[in-house]
């Protein structure tokens, strides 16, 4: 468990620097043809890149994951962000390199989408797989503080390059918080070289039930889950982007607030999610994973409406009560994600089938919502980004309903024709 949480703070931390970037300085740096609004959202556009890129990363290492087993993926998908990121730090500017410079970063920020495609899924799976059926909810919870973990760390490297003057900030400053992150892949990896693999997908090779083409039969066999998994991502992904990358533009467009200073309300307000993810984990496993899910979601329903009025107050106090109020009912919606979503799976597809309908959730739901919030803030104001997290909400309180967990939880279910005919040796693809 803590081999993949400290992964997963490693990997949302990379994920997230690239967010406040695009937020703050990207604009400025790779896109300054542009009138400062159209830099700022063709900025946050390029961060939804990175979920566009997100299946390919689900589909390439769910399929290995589901073959070759958990932890060479989590190794893999480490590397594969900690490198992108750091190289991100190294970037030539649009000053001078030209329009060179915004083509590489798409491309580093694809990379990035690629590994965290795998990451997620890999990494609550050895979590949940290394656990007993009761403790599963707590578990898996846990792992998910991971990124709010990322996210918080993410804030507050760049809290402290924000205090540098201007000129610096734009010409060095925001490079040291992608920098970092070299030191702590090394941390992530060290760590998790550590690990045995999962018990589930050890039980399957044993059996000789490890699949040739999970990618296809988890479609053919729970192309519902997929999809009904894939929705009920929509709402907790909408509410995560905006509540830590959306807000901090629209406090400075809209409330005249500054950057610290929205930074200054949501990181206080984020600690609560590294408290209440894991109890709302440990009410799952005593209520049911499902019933903890739905209370989130339709808690996600109206407090969207109390988080933007309360922002509006500019009072420091009403502002942090807002953040909280929201964050409460994001962490009941996204805490069960582990034990629910992988337990709607057969073991041998469980890698694929999750990590493909949490991707495409997470681009329906995270990918564009900075950038489509941002012209809504221009069209109808607050009231109008509130009513899109709504609809968010309705979507995955929906998909939750009609999504149901098998009655069987064994890890091995018997072989289809086309599947290996013996256990796969180690290493083997």
């Amino acid at each position: 468990m803590v081999a993949s949480w400290i992964g997963t703070t490693i990997e949302y931390y990379d994920f997230a620097i690239y967010g406040l970037a695009s937020s703050l300085v990207f604009a400025k740096i790779f896109f300054p043809t542009f009138d400062p609004l159209a830099g700022t959202l063709i900025a946050l556009s390029t961060f939804g890149v990175g979920y566009v890129a997100r299946p390919l990363g689900a589909l390439v290492f769910g399929h290995f994951g589901d073959r070759v087993g958990r932890r060479t993926i989590l190794v893999i998908t480490l590397l594969l962000m900690g490198g992108s990121t750091f190289l991100i730090g190294l970037l030539p500017t649009y000053a001078s390199i030209g329009i060179a410079a915004p083509i590489l970063l798409v491309f580093l920020r694809v990379l990035q989408g690629v590994s965290v495609g795998g990451e997620y899924s890999g990494a609550v799976l050895m979590t949940v797989e290394h656990s007993e059926e009761s403790r599963r909810g707590l578990r898996g919870a846990l792992v998910n503080t991971g990124t709010s973990a990322g996210m918080i760390l993410s804030n507050l490297v760049f809290l402290a390059v924000l205090t540098l003057p201007e000129p610096a900030l734009l010409s060095w400053g925001w490079r040291i918080p992608f920098l970092v992150s070299a030191v702590l892949v090394v941390v992530g990896l060290v760590v998790r070289l550590t690990l045995e693999e999962s018990p589930d997908f050890v039980a399957i090779k044993q059996a000789g039930a490890v699949r040739r083409l999970p990618l296809l039969e988890v479609l053919r066999g729970s192309g519902k889950a997929v999809v009904l998994v894939a929705l009920a991502t929509i709402s907790a992904g909408m509410v995560f982007t905006l509540t830590t990358v959306y807000s901090i533009s629209y406090g400075r467009t809209a409330l005249g607030l500054s950057s610290t200073a929205m930074l200054g309300v949501l990181l206080p307000a984020a600690v609560v999610l590294l408290i209440a993810i894991p109890l709302a984990g440990r009410l799952a496993d005593r209520f049911g994973v499902r019933a903890v899910f739905l209370a989130g979601g339709a808690a996600l329903v109206v407090t969207p409406f109390l988080w933007f009025t309360l922002l509006n107050t500019r009072s420091y106090g009403l502002m942090l009560l807002g953040f909280v109020v929201v964050f409460l009912a994001y962490s009941a919606n996204y805490a069960v994600f582990p034990a629910y979503f992988s337990g709607v799976f057969p073991a041998a597809l469980r890698f694929s089938g999750m990590g493909i309908g949490f991707t495409i959730g997470t681009i329906l739901g995270n990918g564009f919502a900075p950038a489509i919030a941002a012209s809504l803030q221009q069209s109808s104001g607050w009231i109008g980004i509130a009513v899109y997290m709504a609809i968010g909400a309705v979507i995955s309180l929906l998909a939750g309903l009609a999504l149901r967990m098998p009655a069987s939880t064994s890890p091995v279910e018997a072989a289809p024709a086309d599947a290996a005919p013996r256990a796969v040796p180690a290493g083997g693809s």
